[in-house]
């Protein structure tokens, strides 16, 4: 990506923070305002303290829009669930190795389902834990604030794992993505580490009482 006009960036609105009683239209501003993934969290209530998205809602964002669209599964044993997703027409999927016995080969099926596999990685996950399914990812995602809930604060001890992610893209071709906390600042500070892409919540993107395509523009632009 360019370090310098930030042209490069994926924008991911996370539609967890969009407004439910007219997701149909917030989807279809969103689309036009630049949105390059849009983010959808799938939650069961055991994995994480939280019930969020489920498969009737990827089903009608990808009836809106042509954009890709990501499910991010932060649920227990997602092998037994991921293709639910994958039929309603998600792109990405995301799981946490926590979450999963055999995560290299639920990786390797989401790829030959053919979507593109992501890894999570929660703020207490070790990177040593997680080499060996790099190979396996088109995406691996920092979660740089525990999963679960919005709204939540930048956890500083993540910049050095996206550091040392970054230093290994080259060698397992996959792209970092940033979720959580996700602020004009730290979308700033860590693309220059070399992350790619950004899930935008309340931090940078909703409830800012400015037009969506102001403020990705803006984002773009850092």
């Amino acid at each position: 990506m360019s370090k310098k006009t930030g042209a490069g960036k994926l924008l991911c609105p996370s539609l967890m923070c969009a407004d439910f009683g007219h997701l149909a239209e917030d989807v279809k501003v969103l689309d036009e305002a630049g949105t390059d993934i849009f983010h959808c969290d799938i939650m069961d209530g055991t994995f994480v303290p939280n019930i969020t998205m489920g498969i009737s809602d990827v089903k009608a964002v990808k009836a809106t829009t042509d954009k890709p669209v990501d499910c991010h599964l932060m649920i227990e044993n997602p092998s037994a669930k991921m293709d639910w997703f994958i039929d309603a027409g998600a792109d990405i999927i995301y799981i946490h190795p926590e979450a999963e016995r055999f995560v290299a080969r639920t990786l390797s099926h989401i790829r030959e389902r053919g979507a593109k596999a992501g890894l999570a990685i929660n703020p207490d996950t070790s990177l040593s834990t997680v080499e060996e399914m790099l190979p396996f990812c088109d995406y691996v995602m920092v979660m740089t604030v525990n999963p679960g809930f919005a709204g939540q604060k930048f956890i500083p001890s993540t910049r050095d794992k996206i550091r040392r992610l970054a230093g290994k893209k080259a060698d397992y071709g996959f792209k970092i993505m940033i979720d959580g906390a996700c602020s004009p600042q730290v979308i700033q500070e860590l693309s220059a580490m070399g992350a790619d892409g950004f899930v935008l919540g309340t931090s940078a993107l909703f409830g800012k009482g400015k037009p969506y395509k102001e403020l990705m523009d803006e984002l773009r632009a850092l």
